[in-house]
């Protein structure tokens, strides 16, 4: 990786009217923890340097199981920064430093112990830009379990259906397994790319923008899928798109320039009265 930077993400042209932000959360509706809720993920002290470079500073956050999380900020904030955090991809960029500590059910990731190969089996990923192997449909959902070698002791055949059903996709390519993933639009692709996340039963996935580059069809689907998925795993989601993290978490967490952890509470609280006058200020499009 040539030049190293604290967000992924490029910052998304907005019209006034969509900085208004609409969260279709209504006043009266009470956001409640789930039965039986508890921290799967909880991070303490979190920073993360890029050379000289402070891409998070001291981050601290608790995230629930079986729920969907969102990370909103602008441009730069380290939202990408901090997701990559969770399963070690920074590990894989040369120049970066983590400091502080990633608990995934009691035990820290960065322990000397932890294998990052077998954690991402655990904390599952999907980016921001479809990425299928060029391989059958069948063989991108059955990579991961023929890696890890369990292809022979499953029902490989069942294994797949049952991601590309977690993914929505079954009933759409069915007959046709054999294609390949390239040949998929957009929006199939991507949730190709949920499907061979999924394979592996992990229990945590990270999204980092996944709906950016589709179309509002595609947004939807996606958008309706991530409800489903939030039955069975923990999902943490990257987005530039306010109404969305609006519309589809249970919990939101405001980054803002410099890699600071604004703000954390549950998303209505976020939206409709939060605590730090910067969060209101970013979300009625004042910065940002």
């Amino acid at each position: 990786m040539s030049q190293p930077t604290t967000d992924s993400a490029t910052e998304e042209t907005a019209e006034s009217d969509d900085r208004l932000i609409e969260t279709e959360v209504s006043v009266s509706e009470t956001v409640t923890q789930p039965a039986g809720a508890s921290t799967i993920i909880d991070v303490g002290d979190l920073s993360v340097y890029y050379h000289d470079d402070q891409a998070l500073r001291s981050v601290s956050m608790e995230i629930p199981e079986r729920q969907v999380t969102a990370l909103i900020g602008p441009s730069g904030c380290g939202k990408s920064t901090f997701l990559r955090c969770l399963n070690r991809m920074n590990d894989l960029i040369d120049a970066a430093r983590v400091d502080g500590t990633v608990e995934l059910l009691g035990q820290n990731v960065y322990d000397d112990d932890v294998d990052p190969v077998a954690l991402r089996r655990r904390i599952g990923m999907v980016f921001q830009e479809p990425n299928p192997f060029p391989k059958s449909i069948y063989d991108n959902v059955a990579y991961g379990l023929r890696v890890q070698g369990k292809a022979d002791d499953i029902d490989l055949d069942a294994e797949v259906e049952r991601a590309l059903r977690s993914a929505a996709l079954w009933d759409e390519v069915k007959d046709q397994l054999d294609k390949s993933g390239l040949e998929l639009s957009g929006g199939q692709q991507q949730r190709l790319c949920i499907a061979r996340a999924i394979a592996p039963d992990p229990e945590v996935i990270l999204m980092d923008e996944p709906a950016s580059a589709l179309d509002p069809v595609a947004t939807s689907k996606i958008e309706d899928l991530i409800d489903d998925l939030a039955e069975e795993y923990t999902v943490i989601i990257v987005t530039h798109n306010m109404q969305q993290a609006a519309r589809i978490s249970d919990k939101t967490a405001v980054f803002l320039t410099g890699g600071e952890l604004v703000e954390f509470d549950d998303t209505q609280t976020i939206f409709e009265n939060p605590a730090d006058p910067r969060v209101e200020d970013y979300i009625t499009g004042k910065f940002g």
